[in-house]
């Protein structure tokens, strides 16, 4: 007869500034946004708090699934560029091993997006147990990014998805997934228009797996959540493992990679007509004098494109 799992005990969710995390439900972790007043913008600080609370879900022994959620109207409104943030890039503790990302020239400002947005985000995705996105109202730009590093997107009826990159004068999010997302024609239309694109729309592209009625989000994500837990671990590490490998064969890792170096180039265009990264004119009102604001405090952190 097979050895039965052994059930550890669950250990303490760590605290954190920006997130919340809890164990709703027997083997579930939940990872909550916890800005609400910012719409859940991501901050350094957030990313790298995120990092260390999906690192906690990959070693707790208790916990085989993570829903990562958010709190108030809306799941993420992509990078915060208000430039606020408890410490600068070279005072957090680096997960990558690019390296190198204080230094001069556009080779800091490369290696800092590589490390917190390109490296950092796969890192997530190849957390080896299954992860949840629970998505309510607004997902724009790089909250993409955060959803799609889940295995699995539950949308509330009222949530919607966008990419205004091209707008600011860049090709797509840094995690350039679009076109296995969305598929190609799909893709290119979601970035040429930035149009907002409805939770129903979402999932006839294959993005968002089921969509339910706002009221009942949290209620739905966590069945599908208890779902899975019942399953063995090793057995769900397997297929994850086994599906990311079979979508990276099909050329996901080389399109993320190309589309992060067009990313890059792009930003260096614009520095170089402009004094700033992206171009902020299509931006809403309040976004864009904050960034002019961050402009004139920051002129050496714009320069080298600490921006988000």
């Amino acid at each position: 007869m097979p050895a039965e799992e052994s059930k550890p005990e669950a250990a303490k969710p760590p605290s954190f500034q920006d997130l919340t995390l809890d164990r709703p439900a027997e083997h579930v972790l939940r990872i909550t946004l916890n800005r609400p007043e910012r719409r859940n913008s991501q901050t350094w600080d957030m990313i790298y708090e995120l990092n260390d609370a999906f690192s906690f879900f990959a070693h707790d022994a208790d916990a085989k699934v993570a829903i990562l959620a958010a709190a108030g109207p809306d799941f993420n409104s992509g990078h915060d560029l208000s430039g606020k943030r408890a410490k600068k890039i070279g005072e957090y503790e680096p997960v990558g091993v690019w390296g190198q990302i204080t230094a001069a020239g556009y080779e800091g400002p490369y290696s800092r997006e590589r490390e917190v947005y390109l490296d950092i985000t796969e890192r997530w995705r190849s957390v080896p147990k299954p992860t949840i996105a629970q998505v309510q109202g607004r997902c724009i730009a790089g909250g993409l990014m955060l959803a799609w590093a889940c295995d699995l997107v539950v949308a509330a009826d009222n949530a919607s998805f966008r990419d205004t990159t091209v707008d600011m004068g860049v090709c797509g999010v840094e995690t350039f997934a679009h076109p296995f997302e969305l598929g190609f024609r799909k893709a290119k239309e979601f970035l040429y228009t930035a149009d907002w694109m409805t939770a129903d729309q979402a999932r006839e592209c294959g993005m968002v797996n089921r969509v339910v009625p706002a009221d009942q989000l949290e209620a739905a994500t966590l069945d599908m959540a208890r779902a899975i837990a019942r399953k063995p671990m090793f057995a769900l590490k397997m297929s994850k493992e086994a599906i990311n490998h079979a979508e990276d064969m099909a050329g996901r890792r080389s399109a993320l990679m190309y589309g992060f170096a067009l990313h890059q180039l792009c930003h260096a265009h614009n520095l170089r007509i402009g004094d700033f990264p992206i171009t902020i004119d299509s931006l809403p009102p309040k976004v864009k004098a904050a960034a002019e604001e961050y402009a004139r405090r920051s002129p050496y952190a714009v320069k080298n494109n600490e921006v988000a």
